[in-house]
């Protein structure tokens, strides 16, 4: 009997041996195990987010940078005021931080500049005699100017000028002692001329505010500008050219009108708004002194 029990006991441990131990219940209790996968793939996730931020934001910055270069070429741009010639409309002088303005490039695609635009455009070869680059000659200083006339905070190393128009194509522009500054013979209407900013305090004294000049028939496409600090810019009189007999006469701007006068495909924009600095903040004004 116990030799039988013997023979049962060692056949069911030979059973256990090649299948293995009784599965356990199912009802039985589990033992708890951590979920190793799950935390592996919450540490790929992070660094995957990081990268797909940096791309996200370079994607912003470079599209950011189109939108403003599209808008720098076509639609404003920010200018410095390098001199006192538009005092007191806009602020500036030379070696000083004068006001940077917003010109407008949209408009003259679309119609023709009038008088009394204020307007920045680009010095015409006779005006660019003796003009010097502003850069520095170190290279990576004159990197950085010209990064920032970009965006307005140093002027642009070329001959781009402001002054206001006075007259257009088909006008006829002259200045005498006895009637003022007149286009077609009618004496203008300047509001915008401070006589205190010009050192010139009676009205009836040096109206011409230089020497006298003229007739100058404008030819079509070009436009005579002139500044508003009168006694201090170097504008359209300053370039045109004058016949022996009328210049003896101290009467300029008599030759060659094309000289005096700036091609209006030179214009660059309409000076609209004074954007720095805040105490300075407001429209350039654009009165017609014609009218």
């Amino acid at each position: 009997m116990e030799r039988s029990q013997r023979g049962a006991e060692q056949r069911a441990g030979y059973a256990d041996a090649v299948t293995g131990p009784t599965a356990p219940d199912d009802s039985s209790p589990q033992p708890e195990t951590e979920d190793l996968t799950s935390e592996s793939d919450s540490d790929t996730e992070k660094p995957k987010k990081k990268h797909g931020a940096l791309r996200e934001f370079a994607i912003l910055v470079s599209i950011a940078l189109v939108i403003y270069y599209v808008m720098l070429t076509f639609v404003a741009r920010p200018y410095l005021i390098p001199s006192e010639s538009m005092q007191p409309t806009l602020h500036g002088c030379a070696g000083c931080t004068g006001d940077r303005i917003m010109v407008d490039k949209l408009t003259y695609r679309f119609g023709q500049p009038e008088p009394g635009d204020v307007v920045v455009f680009k010095g015409p070869p006779n005006w660019n005699i003796g003009y010097k680059s502003i850069r520095s000659d170190n290279t990576a200083v004159r990197w950085v100017q010209n990064a920032l006339s970009v965006i307005g905070f140093v002027p642009p190393d070329e001959n781009d000028l402001v002054k206001r128009i006075i007259a257009v194509g088909g006008q006829t522009v002259q200045c005498r002692e006895s009637t003022g500054l007149t286009v077609d013979g009618k004496p203008l209407d300047e509001p915008y001329l401070d006589r205190e900013t010009m050192k010139v305090p009676d009205p009836n004294f040096y109206k011409c505010l230089g020497p006298e000049f003229g007739p100058v028939t404008v030819p079509e496409g070009r436009v005579w500008v002139m500044g508003d600090n009168r006694t201090h810019s170097a504008d359209s009189r300053a370039h045109c050219t004058n016949t022996p007999a009328d210049a003896q006469r101290g009467i300029l701007c008599t030759g060659d009108p094309m000289a005096g006068t700036v091609p209006v495909d030179n214009v660059i924009g309409k000076a609209r708004f004074i954007a720095w600095p805040p105490s300075r903040w407001g429209g350039v004004s654009s009165v017609n002194p014609q009218t």
